[in-house]
């Protein structure tokens, strides 16, 4: 009578199925690190002002989105957050759809919403500064963000300053 070892005997069953669930997981999350490449660039182009309700304020913000890829950059919506000197000034969303050419640009605008207090508060924190010493002239600014895509999200991140100086020569 021969008698056969069962490799399995011992080991709990638990970890087989957690492991067939955590395999395809991983794999995913692998593949889609390498459909990407590297992130986005976006650039603040402009801010043109919107007719607002009550006290809020609201602008187009104009971006400027370069893909440093090869492969198409598909996308489904677009959501902004835009800080001005450190401090949340904007955030808004829209229901883009289109694409940006591997190795191309697109030009994008996206509503964006402001609170009356939000601005009264950047406006006297800038003519605080203004007072004691001589004036800032750049106004540093930072955009996070995301563009939608079917197998997940795109995000970036970009900051830069407004140079106050050559805006009002």
């Amino acid at each position: 009578m021969s008698h056969t070892v069962d490799p399995t005997a011992g080991r709990p069953l638990a970890r087989r199925p957690l492991l067939a669930l955590l395999l395809p997981v991983l794999m995913l999350g692998g593949c889609a690190g390498l459909a990407y490449g590297d992130p986005p660039r976006v650039e603040l182009v402009g801010l043109q002002s919107l007719p607002g309700a009550g006290l809020e304020l609201r602008f187009l913000a104009q971006l400027r989105v370069q893909n440093p890829n090869s492969r198409p950059l598909a996308y489904n919506g677009l959501a902004l957050e835009l800080d001005l000197r450190g401090q949340r000034f904007a955030s808004g969303v829209a229901p883009l759809v289109g694409e940006v050419p591997g190795y191309g640009e697109a030009l994008l605008e996206i509503p964006v919403s402001v609170s009356g207090f939000t601005m009264a508060r950047q406006v006297l924190d800038f003519l605080r500064g203004a007072t004691a010493g001589g004036g800032p002239e750049n106004i540093s600014y930072a955009l996070r963000g995301k563009l939608g895509g079917d197998l997940g999200a795109t995000r970036f991140e970009s900051r830069g300053e407004i140079d106050l100086g050559r805006l009002l020569r």
